[in-house]
């Protein structure tokens, strides 16, 4: 299965793709980063603050040029509950739960270098298509979901002229996202798109809620920031600490790592390059082990962020730079500016995403792809929607793993003949496996069998343990009632197990030397052979 590849033209990189599409990138991330403070409990400075260091660490030290890190969603929600159980820890007015955050996101940075370090990065691959298809359904529509709800203000849907101005801008940001690279391909579209639908705002003196109000509705007072600074953790560093942040570590390191190197898979594939799995895993851990020692809230690769940066013609390292580095001037020196820009604008280049994101083939193929694919897609869909990425892929690979093991646990046959001499073969097809081992054993009728059988594995692999048993146990099954049994064509790895069966019967390869076991055993077998002659 294919995703949502076609969408996304091929552009070459360079200086100019990338400066522009890492300006449009820092745009977004503004009320992305803020939101995701709120929803996680913090201040709004340490959203951005995140968004920064998560952004240029990985843009530079990454292993996937193109792809955008930053504070998210997936993250935040857990992110939530430890902030407010570190603040019961403290004294109130104590904020002790940022603090927890901080010490928490250091042992996440040691977690996800380790993963890099250790190579865990390359267990990615076991996640099949299905399981992707419905990973980029579901994240789609958690965007989508997102920005829906920056049509309410004060918790209640706008109305009548509001909402009709909210509709128009967004729809005009959209339609400039389409328009503009029909016009010229190189053009910016989601930055040129941003400029204009701002601009209009503030010329007509269109009243419609902007960054800074967006911020103020939340609590916040502006993006106005300094420079983050050093600082180590104000906890206790003991025991209990440690017993405290584990669980909350193993959890956002994981979730980190899952939406990070499935995203990476999900660029690999839209601009036909591939990244490195195992280094992305080093950098996403060193970004946020900097986070907690210098107070930003830490995240994971953005999928939305990235397909506006590679949408945009941002293929190469500078243009997470230039993001990163652009946030930072927002927040430094040109905050007035950014506060400025309607919300409408950004939500439209949002939903211009969720458009890219979503895999359209979907529908395509619910006619043509197995039913337990279909259903897997629709199951990750919505675990990623209603609870979260990490629940979502586990279980899918989990369900895909299952009905996989199903399906060849019935793919086991034999083909039976018996030759001019009386002696019967038994040749097996198929993986034999924990799964196939009962229908295994159900083709030997031991007891209308000749005196000598000879079982055939040349069309089969022994896969595990539960196998090895299985031969052991008809080997045992013939001995007990004095035949003689011989196997052929065991790979060395699985003569090498089956120990109880080489003694009360033979095991050998013979002729087919890629299956070639052991010759130390070709002259018995070559000597019974002319004895029943």
């Amino acid at each position: 299965m294919e995703s949502n590849a076609q969408f996304i033209p091929e552009i070459k990189p360079s200086v100019q793709n990338d400066v522009f599409s890492g300006l449009t990138v820092a745009l977004a991330l503004v009320p992305e980063a803020v939101a995701f403070a709120f929803v996680a409990g913090v201040p709004p400075i340490v959203g951005l603050y995140g968004a920064f260091i998560m952004c240029f660490i990985t843009a530079v030290f990454g292993g996937r040029p193109g792809m955008i890190s930053g504070a998210t969603g997936a993250m935040a929600v857990v992110m939530v509950h430890l902030v407010q159980q570190g603040n019961a820890m403290g004294s109130e007015g104590a904020m002790a739960g940022l603090q927890y955050l901080f010490v928490t996101l250091l042992l996440v940075g040691v977690l996800q270098i380790l993963a890099g370090v250790f190579k865990l990065g390359k267990f990615i691959r076991l996640v099949p298509s299905s399981v992707m298809m419905g990973f980029v359904n579901g994240l789609a529509i958690v965007i989508f979901l997102s920005q829906i709800n920056l049509f309410k203000s004060q918790g209640q849907w706008l109305q009548g002229s509001s909402m009709s101005i909210m509709l128009l801008l967004v729809g005009a940001t959209l339609g400039l996202m389409f328009l503009i690279p029909k016009i010229h391909k190189k053009a910016p579209a989601g930055l040129i798109a941003i400029l204009c639908t701002t601009l209009a705002v503030i010329f007509m003196k269109i009243d419609t809620s902007t960054v800074l109000s967006f911020i103020q509705e939340n609590g916040g007072t502006g993006v106005k920031g300094q420079l983050p600074s050093f600082a180590i953790p104000l906890v206790p560093f003991n025991l209990e600490t440690l017993k405290f942040i584990f669980p909350y570590a193993i959890i956002l390191a994981a979730i980190g790592l899952i939406e990070s190197l499935m995203t990476l898979n999900l660029i690999d594939e839209l601009t036909k390059t591939r990244g490195q799995g195992n280094r992305e895993c080093v950098a996403q851990g060193a970004a946020n082990f900097i986070n907690g020692l210098f107070g930003g809230m830490g995240g994971c690769a953005m999928i939305g962020q990235s397909i506006i940066n590679i949408s945009s013609g941002g293929r190469g390292r500078l243009s997470g730079i230039v993001a990163s580095i652009a946030l930072l001037i927002f927040f430094l020196f040109a905050s007035p500016y950014i506060e400025a820009v309607p919300i409408a604008a950004l939500v439209g280049v949002m939903f211009f995403v969720v458009l890219k994101t979503f895999a359209w083939n979907t529908f395509k193929i619910i006619n043509k792809a197995p039913k337990w694919d279909i259903a897997i897609i629709v199951l990750v869909t919505a675990l990623t929607v209603f609870f979260d990425l990490a629940i979502a892929v586990f279980a899918g690979v989990i369900l895909s793993a299952l009905i996989f093991s199903w399906e060849n646990a019935l793919r086991i046959r034999a083909k039976i003949t018996t030759d001019e001499r009386g002696i019967k073969h038994y040749e097996i097809y198929g993986p034999l496996f924990f799964g196939s081992t009962s229908l295994f054993l159900s083709k030997f009728k031991v007891d209308n069998d000749p005196q000598e059988v000879i079982i055939d594995f040349k069309e089969s692999r022994v896969t595990d343990l539960s196998a090895i048993e299985a031969i052991n146990k008809v080997a045992a099954m013939y001995q007990q009632q004095d035949k003689n049994v011989h196997l052929r064509h065991l790979s060395k790895d699985s003569r090498r197990l089956i120990k109880r069966a080489e003694k009360i019967c033979d095991v050998n390869v013979l002729e087919d030397p890629n299956y070639f076991v052991s010759v130390d055993n070709y002259r018995s077998y070559t000597n019974k052979q002319k004895s029943l002659n």
